[in-house]
């Protein structure tokens, strides 16, 4: 996957998890459709999403930093 693409999807996915996680939207959310019942598990799910977003962010920003110089490599005339 290039790593502009793997950035946007782990910039995105960490937005989405961080409103979700901090913010009552889900909670408004699932109690107007009715499956409040599922509010406890809510914990279990977003918390890890969150922090594997994070980590596809940070690896995706790693890799955009990190790219390959071929400057250095100068090849010798005989």
């Amino acid at each position: 996957m290039n790593a502009r693409k793997l950035l946007a999807t782990g910039c995105t996915g960490t937005i989405i998890a961080a409103i979700c996680c901090f913010t009552p939207a889900l909670v408004i959310l699932l109690g107007a459709v009715g499956l409040s019942a599922w509010l406890g598990w809510l914990d279990y799910v977003l918390l890890p999403s969150l922090a594997i977003f994070l980590c596809i962010t940070a690896y995706a920003a790693f890799r955009l930093v990190r790219k390959p110089s071929t400057d250095n490599q100068t090849e010798h005339a005989p």
